[in-house]
């Protein structure tokens, strides 16, 4: 699939970092800094929790609707995850985009690449690296919780996943939060349209 023409003026920014590399505190903050962002929501086939709204939290979808739209080429990403489906909707990223809204992702590594692979310039990957393999392994142990394994799965994952960040538009060493929120905020600003 190329880059697709889309009449709209919204932009996609997507955050890809390794576990532990604080991408959801740095997400957050910035969406607050810009306030015209909004989070993208994605689809699951996992049940509704008590307080959760369909497109809103989720768009929940039943396994047969979520596999017709995998056959369809329907998501700009899926994983199936703990015995359920997850994905980021390519409709409903074309109907953010066309209505001129900005929204944000948190995606792995190669469901930013494939984004990008769609949305072309409308997209900035943003990869946020820990300050070294020794510091992230110090912060995913702090958290006591996960197994020897699992941390080790991690860690492994997360050298492939640097291997990959040159292919990013913009990467930040997050070392010092309130700075990576500043260099990230401010690349975000410079990229959105101006109104």
């Amino acid at each position: 699939m190329s880059a697709e023409q889309v009449s709209g003026r919204g932009r996609l920014i997507v955050f890809s970092a390794p576990s532990g590399t604080g991408k959801s505190t740095v997400a957050k903050l910035v969406m607050e800094r810009l306030g015209s962002l909004e989070f993208s929501v994605s689809a699951t086939t996992r049940q509704m929790r008590p307080g959760e709204r369909d497109g809103v939290d989720y768009h929940f979808l039943s396994r047969e609707e979520f596999e017709k739209k995998i056959a369809e080429n329907g998501f700009i990403e899926h994983e199936f995850f703990f015995g359920n489906f997850y994905g980021t909707l390519l409709d409903k990223t074309r109907e953010a985009i066309d209505a001129g809204r900005n929204l944000l992702f948190d995606l792995d590594v190669k469901g930013a690449l494939n984004l990008k692979k769609i949305f072309g310039e409308r997209a900035l990957l943003v990869f946020l690296k820990p300050p070294s393999m020794d510091e992230l392994a110090r912060r995913l142990q702090s958290r006591q919780s996960e197994s020897a394994e699992a941390l080790k799965t991690r860690l492994e994952r997360a050298e492939m996943e640097l291997s990959h960040a040159n292919q990013f538009d913009f990467v930040v060493v997050n070392d010092d939060l309130e700075r990576t929120v500043d260099l990230v905020a401010s690349e975000i600003a410079r990229f959105l349209p101006q109104s």
